[in-house]
């Protein structure tokens, strides 16, 4: 009987839950935000005599009353399509939204003045008052509309220079922007001021010369129409054609700076009069601040110069750090639109009373992987106050090392790598990046091994003495070496440039200079040891033409690093709905960077040029006598899927990344077409890849992330072959939709794509079907058989032999860091078969070698 009752019970038990499920599912869904494209017409210029067309959509509150009205600005290069569908979700929240095309993008007319307060800042106050016309918008007392402004990056800014000019707006949420845009493209970290800068001249090359399609174009255009606008509907000018739709005196400012690398007054004049720090003090509105902690363009202590400004007036002011930017990162889309939501509930809608929602301070912080999906998690770290870069305690780390030589080579090549615009820490993107040290270039100072984790939040700063002849550029950069066979890690690939001027008598007591490094959080674990390179190059910036060797050394021992105590981390994690996308690990534009730098005396055997990779002796061990690799021989033919199989810590990805140039082996060799790999090695522009996961620009479509990659490689945009590797890839119309609403299965199938580029012969995938359901993975096989059928050569890394076996016609099986069987699939299977009497599956075959294996080394 009690069985029984248990039983009802539990039946009773499922209806209730399955009716729950079925009335979720069942919902009615909010009514879907309508846009009605229109044109504004609005007055701008100094004197207030130049019209221009705006290209508008406004979306009514779905519920037909009256709603407070946002802005919602688009960021640089794109226009007001990039931000339809966070105006249709804000619109669906109950809000009035009106998105414009700014002047000079999209088929808005006008000319680029980079948010002039004579130009777009007039347009946004006339685009308010076109609102406070509108009977759907909620009016003040005074008659005023109540209006909020939101954006990212170009919109972001915009946003603050409209708070500071009209009083009519209410409260502002600027993303991923700046404070001082001379200070963001001209840093220097020793405190010099823009003036004395180092020229962004990577970011500044995207950012001014492509300014957006010419008039005629119908293009949205990614960050900066990155890969050249499409043909335009009359010739360009030669005015246009240096530097797209900017004004003439911006066109002109830009052609200054980018042939010296060097500020001038009337360039940090002109660049400044369209940032917030013109107007400090004039921002009085509730503001909340997002700052992506990827972006080596505008890094957080933009961000923390603009809450400082803010919260000298008394407005209120919030601030949160996620993973996000302008290298990539997740970008927490739903996350910045609860924020944002919430942010606009309280101060448009007067939702929530008097208690301001949201934290002081947030920071997005990396929670492992969710151990069902293997997933990245992401957790937020909340805090009652923003502290400030300083945070709210300072821990002391000791350094240690000699002074040092750096030498800069002539032309500033080659050049070390950290962050390339566009793609962050390109060698780890995806977490903390790994970066490139020319030897010979940098100095290194070490902490001893932490006796305990050590939580950075903010800036930290050092002394430094520097020897040398006049000026002398230099990078410094922050990094974790955790021991063994890891490379060190450099959070978020960010460097800080400085430049110290070494006064003619100084002799060896040279120029000391505080240098405060790039603001950051991350954790040091125990055992790990801070390490502190100077180096005297970057890609990604200006730097002298001349030769020169400066001496570097610390003026005092002392790291100073920055902590914040007071942050809160959910000791649970998130919920199970918060698990972000895999993020990227993109390292082809990196090789493809290095293999531009012609070497000579290559190492090339004339007998092995038809053969895609020979590796012959290959050993790798780790620093503690522990080998990864050893003594590994193997060579792949042309036309073949290879599957290169093994179980973790067979040392299959370390492999790869020999392959690549990235590691250095002990000992052996890798050969592609009969050419020895080494770092940099032009054979490896023959070599496409991608590393666990792909990793995008969420607001750029599929090919204005695949456009940006490619110019990030430095190699001609004819070499790219972009339309063959897309009818490859078979990515069809979603190739013009954002990255941000693909399927795990798309951004996969974009990222086979990316590493297609160039239609490179030896094409080297590491997992690729990793999260793909079973038909995204049969698409997945045909991508990469029709590719190799082409004549080229795959080998694909994966832990699903099902799909090595109906994919691969051959496999190298690796254990414990050694060849266990090489050979053709189906010559394993009829072995086995043969051994057996009955037909087996891969699966079989690599369990019985495993195991052999196993028994023969115990």
């Amino acid at each position: 009987m009690r069985f029984a009752r248990g039983r009802r019970l539990a039946a009773l038990l499922v209806v209730v839950l399955l009716a729950g499920v079925l009335g979720w599912a069942l919902w009615p869904a909010a009514p879907q935000a309508r846009g009605i494209d229109l044109t504004i017409a609005v007055t701008d210029g100094p004197a207030g005599d130049q019209r221009v067309n705006l290209d508008a959509t406004f979306f009514p509150p779905p519920d037909g009353g009256k709603a407070p009205a946002v802005l919602l600005a688009h960021g640089f290069g794109g226009s007001k399509r990039s931000v339809r569908e966070a105006a249709q979700r804000l619109a669906a929240d109950g809000y009035a939204v009106l998105t414009w095309s700014a002047r000079g993008f999209g088929r808005s007319g006008g000319q680029i003045a980079l948010n002039s307060p004579d130009y777009e800042v007039k347009d946004v106050e006339q685009l308010v008052g076109w609102l406070a016309r509108r009977p759907e918008v909620t009016l003040d007392a005074a008659g005023d509309p109540r209006v909020g402004i939101a954006g990212g990056s170009y919109g972001g800014a915009i946003a603050l220079m409209a708070a500071a000019h009209d009083r009519r707006v209410d409260a502002i949420v600027p993303q991923i922007t700046w404070y001082d845009l001379a200070d963001a493209l001209f840093p220097d970290a020793g405190g010099g001021g823009p003036e004395n800068g180092v020229f962004k001249r990577m970011w500044a090359g995207l950012f001014f010369s492509r300014g957006g399609p010419v008039p005629g174009d119908d293009a949205d255009g990614g960050l900066a129409g990155l890969g050249g606008p499409p043909v335009p509907a009359r010739p360009l000018t030669a005015e246009e054609a240096a530097c797209g739709r900017f004004l003439p005196e911006i066109c002109r400012m830009y052609q200054s700076v980018a042939e010296t690398g060097k500020a001038t007054p009337e360039a940090v004049a002109l660049l400044r009069r369209s940032s917030p720090v013109s107007v400090q003090g004039r921002i009085r509105i509730p503001t909340l601040l997002l700052q992506g902690q990827r972006d080596s363009l505008f890094p957080l202590d933009q961000a923390d110069a603009n809450a400082r400004a803010v919260a000298a007036t008394g407005a209120p002011v919030q601030v949160a750090w996620f993973d996000g930017g302008h290298d990539g990162g997740d970008g927490e889309i739903d996350w910045v639109h609860d924020r944002t939501a919430s942010w606009f509930g309280h101060w448009l809608k007067r939702e929530g009373g008097t208690a301001v929602p949201g934290s002081g301070f947030e920071v997005t912080r990396d929670g492992g992987r969710d151990p069902g999906t293997r997933r990245p998690v992401l957790l937020h770290a909340t805090g009652d106050r923003y502290p400030g870069l300083g945070g709210t305690g300072r821990t002391v780390v000791r350094l240690a090392g000699p002074d040092q030589q750096v030498a800069n080579p002539p032309g500033g090549s080659p050049a070390a790598i950290s962050a390339v615009p566009g793609f962050g820490g390109l060698l780890g993107a995806g977490g903390p990046g790994l970066s490139v040290d020319v030897p010979g270039q940098s100095a290194i100072f070490e902490s001893a091994p932490l006796t305990a984790p050590l939580q950075v939040t903010g800036s930290s700063t050092v002394r430094l003495r520097v020897r040398g002849e006049g000026e002398v550029t230099l990078f410094a950069k922050l990094q974790d070496v955790s021991g063994g066979a890891q490379p060190p890690i450099l959070p978020e690939g960010l460097v800080a440039p400085l430049k110290v001027t070494v006064p003619p008598d100084a002799g060896e007591a040279g120029a000391e200079v505080t240098v405060r490094l790039p603001a950051i959080d991350h954790r040091f674990d125990t055992g790990h040891r801070l390490r502190l390179t100077v180096s005297s190059t970057d890609l990604g910036y200006a730097t002298p033409a001349a030769p020169s060797v400066a001496g570097v050394g610390l003026a005092a021992p002392a790291l100073t690093v920055p902590t914040d105590a007071a942050l809160r981390t959910p000791v649970n994690g998130p919920e199970w709905w918060t698990w972000a996308l895999p993020a990227a690990a993109i390292v082809v534009a990196v090789v493809m960077v290095l293999a531009g730098r012609r070497r000579p005396g290559a190492d090339v055997d004339p007998a092995l040029a038809g053969v895609p990779l020979r590796i012959t002796g290959l050993t790798k061990a780790y620093r503690n006598g522990d080998t990864v690799v050893s003594d590994l021989s193997f060579q792949v033919e042309r036309g073949q899927v290879l599957g290169l199989l093994g179980p973790n810590g067979a040392g299959k990805t370390t492999t790869m990344r020999m392959m690549m140039g990235l590691i250095h082996p002990d000992a052996g060799e890798i050969r592609i077409f009969g050419q020895k790999v080494t770092p940099g090695a032009p054979i490896l522009s023959r070599l496409g890849s991608f590393v666990e996961g792909p990793g995008f620009l969420p607001h750029l479509n599929g090919r204005e992330n695949l456009e940006l990659y490619w110019r990030a490689t430095g190699r001609p945009a004819a070499d790219a072959h972009m339309a063959e590797a897309l009818e490859i890839a078979g990515l069809g119309g979603a190739l013009e939709r954002a990255v941000r609403t693909y399927s795990q299965g798309m951004r996969q199938r974009l990222a086979i794509a990316q590493a297609m580029l160039g239609l490179p012969d030896l094409l080297v995938l590491d997992e690729p079907a990793n999260g793909l359901d079973p038909p995204q993975i049969r698409e997945m096989r045909q991508v990469l058989i029709r590719y190799a059928e082409r004549g080229r050569t795959v080998i694909v890394s994966s832990h699903l032999l099902a799909e090595v076996e109906q994919t691969c016609d051959h496999v190298v099986v690796m254990h414990r860091g050694r060849l266990v069987t090489t050979g053709p699939v189906r010559d394993l299977l009829e072995g086995a078969a043969r051994g057996n009497g009955s037909v087996r599956r891969l699966e079989d075959v690599f369990l019985t070698l495993i195991d052999d294996n196993v028994g023969e080394r115990s």
